[in-house]
């Protein structure tokens, strides 16, 4: 009998440990990971913004950078983010010489940098749309460790209209390109603010 207590309670103290795991998986779905960084964030990449440039990650370096990865399909998220954005930018830099921001296509598919470029400068005057190739773009959002996958709308048409799920947040990143936090997806404004007026300060 007290070797059946024993085994029920192993039980329950394994079911509560797999438990445990799931939600922390799904709890953390979709929001940037905090990465140690003793170089520059990322992997080098070779993108296009909506104006036609060419943008690697040496954009990254000389003045500390939001980077945030979204889609224009996107019905909530991606406009509410950089509309916030637009927004956090405008008090914590006014005259926009302190920090610069990138929004990068997860969905280059259907975001080519014209389409990028127009979707962004639709809600801000600060945020640069970045998107090209889709091999490139894609190997440029896994090498920032972005979570990103295409859904479909209809799972009985696997091939058809699609969403994505994606990372949330947006990245912080300094001068130097190193990773120095995240602003999560509803997070107050008046702290988001705060930590843009830390970044720029260095």
């Amino acid at each position: 009998m007290k070797s059946l207590r024993v085994l029920l309670w192993l039980l329950v103290a394994i079911l509560a440990g797999a438990l445990g795991w799931v939600t922390y998986e799904v709890s953390n779905r979709g929001q940037a990971q905090p990465v140690a960084s003793d170089g520059p964030f990322g992997v080098p990449f070779t993108l296009t913004s909506g104006s036609g440039a060419t943008v690697t990650r040496e954009a990254f370096m000389g003045k500390p950078t939001l980077l945030f990865f979204g889609f224009t399909h996107c019905p909530e998220v991606c406009p509410t983010t950089l509309f916030e954005m637009n927004g956090w930018l405008h008090q914590a830099d006014p005259q926009g010489g302190k920090l610069q921001a990138f929004f990068v296509s997860v969905d280059p598919e259907r975001d080519t940098p014209e389409v990028l470029g127009r979707y962004v400068a639709n809600v801000s005057d600060r945020v640069t749309g970045l998107s090209g190739k889709p091999a490139d773009v894609m190997e440029m959002v896994k090498g920032f460790r972005v979570y990103a996958r295409k859904v479909p709308v209809d799972p009985a048409q696997p091939n058809g209209d699609y969403t994505m799920d994606h990372t949330a947040s947006v990245f912080l990143l300094d001068a130097t390109g190193r990773f120095r936090g995240t602003i999560a997806y509803g997070e107050n404004p008046e702290t988001a603010v705060q930590k843009l007026k830390n970044l720029a300060a260095g």
